[in-house]
């Protein structure tokens, strides 16, 4: 346990030094955030006239809150530990900390818990600048919202460790780290409507990976409720990537 701690607290500072990952934790999402809070406002769309409904019927403003949450989340997990592993491996710390005897076990876990950390101050500020700036309404449940916030945050930083573990290089993992982040945030329910998708890209949003995972966000914010589909997706991910990267794991 003391050796988790320690190494769980140099990762953390390591992690807040990596331009990158501050901008697509802390930054991007709260820019964009603010900037589609100003143009969109937080008006439901009633779906007057016979026009299409978008946002599900709910504020824009509301609908985007919780999905940056969940991109605060995607921002370290998919370019912040999957670029820190594979740099690890290329420098061959890996192969020093294998050396000095950290288990396999130890080093996993302090990502996951590092991860969890930098998306949790991440998503506070979010929320603490939508509060402040746009006119966005408090979660409809917020125990519930915590609780798929943990489920989230935990399960999809699982999944950056096993992209972290498979991806060969740092340059690599960035690159694919930065593709994914983009890709997702169009079709996951963070970018456009979903209901204005064309049907390939609505297909790919079904499949994408955070797309359950800003669905267990938004339910509670929205609604009230718990989306079990989605987190049971969002667990069914978190387990096979765990279970993958502790196999795959290569110190070298």
């Amino acid at each position: 346990m003391n050796s988790l701690l320690k190494t769980t607290w140099v990762e953390t500072k390591l992690f807040l030094r990596e331009p990158v990952t501050v901008l697509f934790t802390f930054a991007l999402p709260l820019m964009v955030l603010y900037v589609l809070g100003g143009v969109f406002g937080n008006e439901p769309d009633s779906g007057g006239n016979g026009d299409l409904v978008v946002y599900g019927g709910y504020g824009p403003t509301n609908w985007y809150t919780p999905a940056y949450v969940g991109l605060a989340i995607a921002g370290v997990a998919m370019i912040g530990v999957p670029a820190h592993i594979a740099e690890y491996r290329d420098r061959g710390v890996l192969r020093r900390l294998r050396a000095s005897s950290v288990p396999r076990i130890t080093f996993l876990s302090s990502q996951l818990i590092v991860a969890f950390l930098i998306a949790t101050i991440g998503s506070i500020l979010l929320l603490a600048v939508a509060f402040a700036t746009t006119e966005v309404e408090p979660p409809e449940s917020a125990g519930l919202f915590l609780l798929a916030f943990v489920l989230g945050a935990v399960c999809f930083s699982a999944f950056g460790i096993l992209l972290g573990t498979v991806l060969p290089t740092a340059r690599a993992a960035q690159s694919a780290g930065l593709l994914l982040w983009f890709l997702f945030m169009f079709v996951s329910g963070s970018g456009p409507p979903p209901e204005v998708l064309p049907e390939s890209l609505a297909t790919a949003g079904d499949y994408a990976p955070l797309t359950p995972v800003i669905k267990v966000l938004q339910e509670p914010w929205l609604s009230c409720e718990w989306a079990v589909g989605p987190s049971l997706a969002v667990l069914g991910i978190g387990v096979v990537s765990a279970a993958a990267a502790y196999f795959l794991f290569k110190w070298e």
